[in-house]
């Protein structure tokens, strides 16, 4: 019996579902997954997060537990945390996991890359075709020591202070990014850097700097030139001197992805990023505030086994 328990769970799924995501029926929106996994003969436990980074408890049990398969139930933020629990945890090589999204957030950013739906059958069946990619993850290193990881984008300065507001605004859902960077720009002032971007020395100032893996952020923003999650570098994007009209006309830009051309804007591709100020600016990853201050950024590749649509 013992043997069997163990094979069941290394074969099954644990869902990492955080009830609080997004603007949906919750309960009703459950009701629906669970449903279609066992029509879908998928074996599957789960546990509910009940607060803020639960889910890092949850995953780092679970895999001691021997589950080595998960789905993130929720938002881009409900993912950046198992994905955090999975590279803390220290019971197996992180590339021996593997995590599909069912999105229920307001943003759902990451699975845009992937073209994953949201709709939650779709975001299944992608699940049941088990085509996987092993995606590089970030790992930031914060003035204190402390580490924090991202799969998709992280930034520091005016980046920051948007998601800061954001949280008056999410109930307003995709729109809410946009509001809050015009809302931001208003009241944010421009700090100066000091950075080391491929063993290069210089200091800019600058409205903010993004280094990513993935494609959109901020309900569809594009800010990253030409990124791809396997090719082991982050993509930076330097943003200088906009103004809050740079702002409000480059709006098409910011969804298409023609504002990396704009001449305020620079990029790089980087293996790691050291970036060093004294004001204190705010660091978000993945639309989460992570901290504030100086920062090392390095790229660990291929890191975790990713459940997607296509690229």
């Amino acid at each position: 019996m013992l043997h069997f328990n163990k094979l069941r769970v290394t074969n099954s799924w644990y869902l990492i579902v955080n009830p609080s995501a997004g603007n949906t029926n919750f309960k009703k929106s459950w009701i629906c997954i669970q449903s279609l996994l066992e029509t879908k003969e998928i074996y599957f436990s789960f546990a509910f997060t009940q607060y803020t980074k639960h889910e890092l408890i949850l995953v780092d049990e679970a895999i001691k537990q021997g589950y080595r398969n998960f789905i993130s139930v929720g938002g881009d933020g409900t993912l950046h945390h198992v994905v955090n629990g999975i590279m803390m945890q220290r019971y197996t090589k992180t590339s021996n996991i593997k995590l599909g999204v069912i999105p229920l957030g307001t943003g759902n950013d990451w699975i845009r890359t992937y073209k994953i739906p949201n709709s939650i059958e779709k975001a299944i069946n992608v699940i049941v075709n088990d085509t996987i990619i092993f995606q590089d993850i970030g790992c930031i290193t914060l003035a204190s020591g402390k580490k924090e990881y991202f799969n998709n984008l992280a930034g520091i300065g005016y980046d920051g202070y948007v998601v800061k507001n954001l949280k008056y605004l999410k109930k307003l859902g995709s729109i809410a990014f946009l509001l809050s960077g015009l809302y931001s720009l208003l009241f944010y002032k421009k700090t100066s850097y000091r950075m080391y971007i491929n063993d290069k020395y210089m200091r800019e100032k600058c409205l903010m700097i993004v280094f990513g893996i993935c494609k959109y952020s901020g309900g569809g923003l594009q800010v990253t030139k030409e990124p791809n999650p396997r090719d082991g570098l982050l993509d930076v994007t330097i943003v200088k001197n906009f103004s809050f009209f740079n702002l409000l006309f480059n709006i098409p830009k910011l969804y298409n992805g023609k504002i990396v051309d704009h001449y305020k804007v620079t990029t790089y591709k980087v293996k790691d990023l050291k970036i060093e100020e004294n004001t204190n600016s705010i660091i978000e990853a993945d639309g989460e505030i992570v901290g504030t201050g100086s920062l090392k950024v390095h790229i660990i590749p291929s890191a975790i086994q990713f459940l997607i649509n296509c690229i």
